[in-house]
């Protein structure tokens, strides 16, 4: 098969599991259910619990294990990510009436239902990765509650939520380099190393094998988001399937407007051969995750 077409296949297994997790749809408060589930079934590429999965076989994990332990957080990070998105299209944040052509959450919905939505995201995520623990073997507990410590780190104010901070604080207004990098780190970073960590965790991956992964989603977090700069100069809006431009017009700071696009292309060049750099130093077939982190950072859409 092709890189799309595998990726396909996985995306579909993926959404399999994480649809596995979502609420049923009934009671008092069968509304605001509803909201969580459009807003995670409301398309998406399911790139995060995809990299885990990738991690976790990558580093060893048992297969018979997967849906044991490493499913709920597959279905635990996806919703993170969704109530992320949900909260950044409300209209106290970006106010988008539309994400991946549908009405958003509060949109379809109401303001309201929007907010509850996101809110009941996040508290059923955990609700969700502690199915983990409680299917977990004596053995792996250890593994599961060390993943759930991460989860927790990398979604809150020291990661996305603190990078987001910073983005909504600074809005409009001339950022530093190290504002910049705080952001793109914290923001687009942090739910990229949680999947490959959470995998390597899971998968009973030594300390140094876990903070390598760490460093890899790291590098590749930061290249993609100087990559999505650079689109918004030279891409178009069919390709990219949304406005180009919209950074310099709205007088946002990106690396491109901070360095350049020669500089910037550099940069992502040099981000993305250092965290090959690290996966070939594993010394062992990288398989469909290579490819998948590479795709990242040398889209052109």
């Amino acid at each position: 098969m092709t890189f799309q077409e595998t990726l396909k296949s996985k995306k579909s297994e993926a959404e399999k599991s994480i649809f596995a997790y979502l609420p049923k749809e009934e009671g008092q408060q069968k509304i605001m259910l509803r909201a969580m589930n459009y807003s995670v079934e409301n398309g998406g590429k399911r790139l995060r619990p995809i990299l885990m999965k990738e991690s976790y076989l990558f580093l060893g994990g048992d297969e018979a294990a997967m849906e044991r332990i490493l499913e709920p957080f597959m279905a635990a990070l996806e919703m993170i990510h969704s109530y992320s998105l949900v909260h950044d299209d409300l209209p106290a944040m970006d106010n988008d009436r539309y994400r991946r052509g549908k009405l958003t959450t509060h949109a379809k919905f109401g303001e309201d239902m929007g907010i509850l939505a996101g809110d009941a995201l996040l508290n059923y995520a955990y609700e969700t990765a502690i199915v983990a623990a409680e299917r977990a073997e004596i053995t792996e507990l250890p593994r599961v509650m060390k993943a759930m410590k991460v989860l927790a780190n990398k979604a809150g104010v020291y990661g996305m939520v603190g990078g987001q901070t910073v983005d909504v604080k600074l809005t409009g207004k001339p950022l530093t380099m190290n504002q910049l990098r705080f952001i793109y780190e914290l923001k687009t970073g942090c739910l990229l190393q949680a999947s490959l960590m959470l995998g390597a965790i899971l998968a009973g991956a030594s300390e140094e094998d876990i903070q390598k992964m760490e460093e890899i989603a790291g590098d590749v977090g930061m290249a993609f988001q100087i990559r999505d700069d650079v689109l918004d100069e030279i891409s178009t809006t069919k390709k990219l399937g949304k406005p180009i431009h919209s950074d310099l017009e709205n007088g946002k700071t990106t690396y491109v407007t901070k360095k350049g696009l020669k500089k910037s292309d550099e940069e992502v060049a040099r981000l993305t051969d250092h965290a090959v750099m690290l996966l070939d130093s594993f010394g062992k077939e990288q398989g469909f995750l290579r490819e998948l982190l590479l795709s990242l950072v040398q889209r052109d859409m």
